[in-house]
């Protein structure tokens, strides 16, 4: 028996589960549900990237001769930065652009694992 669905009906059940063809047979592939929360940041530890140079200068002795001397030089520049921290019990590591300082916002996708075998 054909069931009939309001269009707007039809067009968000399509979009909540795409179909997909493989090899004469039909999946649904599901959408993953994401929400955002915060959480509790433990340690912040900057990255730093170090360039060694080297700067000419001139180098005079007491008795006036001078010389153009190479003189190493370090730059130090920060990269990013490693944040720990803790969401509902169990710890994480990223590395972040930014110091996201005491919470740090996260991103939570919870998608249905889909096999290829047949139902357990």
């Amino acid at each position: 028996m054909p069931v009939n669905l309001p269009l707007s009906m039809a067009l968000a059940m399509s979009l909540a589960s795409p179909l997909v063809q493989q090899q004469g047979e039909e999946t649904f592939v599901p959408v993953e549900q994401v929400r955002y929360d915060y959480a509790e940041v433990l340690r912040v530890q900057p990255v730093e990237q170090v360039i060694t140079t080297g700067v000419v200068e001139r180098r005079c002795t007491e008795q006036g001769k001078c010389r153009q001397v190479r003189v190493p030089k370090e730059l130090r520049q920060t990269i990013g930065y490693d944040v720990d921290y803790t969401y509902r019990g169990s710890k994480y590591r990223s590395r972040l652009a930014q110091d996201p300082g005491r919470r740090v916002r996260i991103r939570i996708g919870i998608t249905p694992m889909v096999s290829n075998r047949g139902r357990r």
